[in-house]
C-alpha cells in the first residue's frame, strides 16, 4: 500500500484501482470548463477600446464626407451663377432665381446645418447694361471650421 501511496503523490493526476478512478482534487478543479472573471474582464476591455476606436473614425469620415458634399454644393452654384450671368446678362437676384430659370432642379440642402439657409453675397452686377445689384457669391451658414482648419464659412 505504501508503493501506491507514492505513485499517487508522485503522479498528481489518477490511478486504477479495482476499476475505479481516483482523482487528485486539484485535477478536478481544473477539468471545470469557464471563464474567470480577469477574463471576461479582459475581454469586454478589448472589446470598449475597439468600439471607441471604430466610433471615433466613422464620426471623422461623416464629417469629411459632408465637407466633401458642401464643396461640390458651392461649386455648383457658383458654376450655376455664372452661367446665368453668361447667359441673361445680368446676375440672379436669389437662389431661387437659378431655380425658376431652370439652371438648379432645387436649392440643395447644407449638408451641415441639414437647412437650406445659405450665406449669399450680393454685389454689383457688372454683366449687366443697366447695373444694380445681384448675387456674387454664396457661403455655408454652417459654424466651426472643417478638417483643415477653414472656417466653413469661408468655403
Amino acid at each position: 500500500m505504501t508503493k501506491l501511496k507514492l505513485r499517487i503523490a508522485d503522479c498528481g493526476l489518477r490511478i486504477r484501482m479495482d476499476q475505479r478512478v481516483i482523482r487528485h482534487p486539484q485535477s478536478a478543479i481544473r477539468n471545470q470548463s469557464g471563464f474567470t472573471l480577469l477574463e471576461l474582464v479582459m475581454v469586454m476591455t478589448i472589446i470598449v477600446v475597439l468600439a471607441a476606436i471604430g466610433v471615433t473614425a466613422y464620426q471623422s469620415i461623416q464629417t469629411k464626407a459632408r465637407e466633401t458634399i458642401l464643396k461640390e454644393d458651392l461649386r455648383t452654384m457658383r458654376k450655376m451663377i455664372d452661367q446665368y450671368a453668361a447667359d441673361k446678362e445680368k446676375l440672379p437676384q436669389s437662389l431661387d432665381d437659378l431655380v425658376s430659370a431652370q439652371y438648379m432642379r432645387e436649392v440643395p440642402t447644407d449638408p451641415l446645418t441639414g437647412q437650406k439657409d445659405w450665406v449669399v453675397d450680393m454685389g454689383e452686377d457688372t454683366v449687366s447694361r443697366d447695373g444694380g445689384q445681384g448675387v456674387v457669391d454664396v457661403h455655408s451658414a454652417a459654424a466651426g471650421e472643417g478638417t483643415d482648419g477653414t472656417p466653413y464659412q469661408e468655403y
